[in-house]
């Protein structure tokens, strides 16, 4: 599974972002996809998670700020970023447990990471 995600950038704060992030290579189910943000220097975190069933889980320093929504038809999950601080800047990862339909193993999956920059 190849994850490629995209929309980063430079914002102001108080303003949007979306990223987008396609997951890509067959026989594979996704099931948690989600995203995870990290600053030089400190530990990878979660941002946000959402299940093949559509169940979302989210920091709580982006709850009622960040939307996690997912389109499974292309194989695809999005993060909707807005009211954004300067403490959201990060770099943000895509991340995806896969389970491989023919062993029926899974495994966690990450994209390169796309940089998000707030300035205040």
């Amino acid at each position: 599974v190849q994850l490629q995600a995209f929309g980063g950038g430079l914002v102001q704060a108080g303003g949007s972002l979306r990223l987008s992030c396609v997951a890509s290579g067959s026989l594979f189910r996704l099931n948690v996809m989600g995203w995870y943000r990290q600053v030089a220097g400190k530990q990878r975190e979660l941002v946000a998670q959402i299940t093949s069933g559509g169940s979302t889980n989210y920091a709580d320093s982006v709850k009622g700020r960040f939307t996690i929504s997912r389109d499974s038809a292309k194989n695809t999950v999005y993060l909707q970023m807005n009211s954004l601080k300067p403490e959201d800047t990060a770099v943000y990862y895509c991340n995806t447990y896969a389970v491989s339909v023919a062993t029926y193993k899974g495994m966690d999956y990450w994209g390169k990471g796309t940089q998000v920059t707030v300035s205040s």
